[in-house]
């Protein structure tokens, strides 16, 4: 399947369910364009995960909101819990891995550690 663009209108609910893969771009960014391939092809061979772009001159708030300072940048998110974020370009292999990591996550164990952060802080503040 072909990675769709979001916008600040549906990006939580995009996120919200199973594995999706967030490339942040610009049209103007020669690395961006680089990775553009590598990452539709990764959505080819992938139809279990929800492959989206996010526009960063088109969507600033939504990138202001996620603190994108350098694109490309790549996250993943699981059940609605970001799990991943890395600036910069993957290859293919390593687009594999992160999947097979992604994948393979105890989310039980992931929810409880999002709680415990959470009290953390709550604590502190």
């Amino acid at each position: 399947m072909k990675p769709r663009d979001v916008t600040t209108h549906d990006f939580q609910d995009v996120v919200g369910q199973g594995i999706v893969l967030v490339d942040w771009w610009a049209s103007w960014c020669a690395p961006c364009r680089a990775f553009a391939p590598v990452f539709e092809a990764a959505a080819a061979a992938n139809a279990d995960v929800t492959f989206v772009k996010v526009d960063t001159d088109a969507e600033g708030g939504l990138a202001q909101a996620f603190a994108i300072r350098s694109i490309p940048t790549l996250m993943a998110f699981r059940d609605g819990i970001l799990v991943f974020s890395q600036p910069g370009m993957l290859p293919a292999r390593a687009l594999d891995a992160l999947l097979d990591d992604v994948r393979a996550l105890d989310m039980d164990e992931v929810r409880r550690r999002v709680a415990e952060a959470e009290s953390k802080r709550a604590s502190v503040g």
